[in-house]
C-alpha cells in the first residue's frame, strides 16, 4: 500500500494523506459496486485496501443524497453522475477536484495490473469509468 501512496505523491502531485483518502474514496466506490468476490479479488492484489477505506473521509449528507437521486434517476447512463456526486463531499474534505481524483485512476489501474494481472485491473476499470 505504501508503494500505491508513493506513486500517486509522486505522479498526481499529492500529498500523502490526500493520495491516502482518493484512493481510499476510490477503492470503496469499487467496494460498493462490486461482487464481493470480484472485490477481494482486488484486495488480494493491493494489500492495505481496507485501511485505504478507513481514510477515506466519509460523504458528506447533501452529497450522499445527490448520489442516491442521480443513481435513482439513471446516473450509471449519465455518465457516473451518481458516483461523482457520491465522492463529492470526500473530494472536498481532501482539498481534491475530481479532476485531480480522475488522476488518481490510471495511476492506481497500473499499480493493480502489476499487482494482480489484467483480468483484476478489468474489474476494477470496470467500475471507475466516472
Amino acid at each position: 500500500m505504501e508503494e500505491l501512496i508513493g506513486l500517486l505523491v509522486k505522479q498526481v502531485n499529492v500529498n500523502e494523506s490526500q493520495a491516502k483518502g482518493g484512493a481510499g474514496l476510490l477503492f470503496k466506490l469499487a467496494k460498493d459496486k462490486l461482487a464481493s468476490g470480484d472485490f477481494s479479488k482486488i484486495a488480494s492484489a493491493v494489500g492495505g485496501v481496507d485501511e485505504l477505506i478507513k481514510s477515506a473521509p466519509k460523504a458528506g449528507g447533501a452529497s450522499k443524497l445527490l448520489g442516491s437521486l442521480a443513481s435513482a434517476a439513471g446516473g450509471d447512463k449519465l455518465g457516473g453522475l451518481g458516483q461523482l456526486a457520491s465522492l463529492a463531499g470526500g473530494l472536498k474534505s481532501l482539498n481534491l477536484s475530481g479532476d485531480t481524483l480522475s488522476r488518481f485512476i490510471p495511476v492506481i489501474l497500473g499499480f493493480v495490473q502489476g499487482r494482480g494481472g489484467s483480468a483484476v485491473k478489468d474489474i476494477l476499470a470496470s467500475v471507475l469509468k466516472v
